[in-house]
């Protein structure tokens, strides 16, 4: 095995290690009324693991590789279409059942002052 192939790997497992621990300790301290926009929004950014699946994929040689990168993608894909579902979802909390494209909500009416 070759020293510099063993430190390469060395470093990249202390680099996803590192991203991991950063990562339990950041949405640990998120308030609970976040925590949705949050993970949702985390969701729907992980259209780069589909980019970076797409280069694997691209750039494979092996079998194992090509499998490699198609898992990559299609994970990536799922997680932005669920990023993209719960997004919608919870967007949909805030809206009146009696809201429509065209109807403004009751607080943006304007208001009229009868004269008496």
């Amino acid at each position: 095995m070759n020293a510099d192939i063993a430190m390469t790997g060395l470093v990249a497992l202390y680099v996803f290690m590192l991203a991991g621990f950063a990562g339990w300790v950041i949405i640990g301290n998120v308030p609970a009324i976040l925590h949705t926009p949050l993970m949702s929004g985390s969701n729907f950014v992980h259209g780069i693991v589909v980019v970076g699946g797409l280069f694997a994929l691209l750039n494979a040689i092996t079998p194992i590789e090509q499998g490699i990168g198609f898992f990559a993608v299609l994970l990536g894909a799922g997680n932005v279409a669920g990023g993209y579902a719960v997004t919608d979802r919870m967007l949909a909390m805030f809206k009146t059942s009696n809201d429509g494209p065209g109807k403004r909500h009751k607080s943006h009416r304007r208001h009229v002052h009868k004269k008496a």
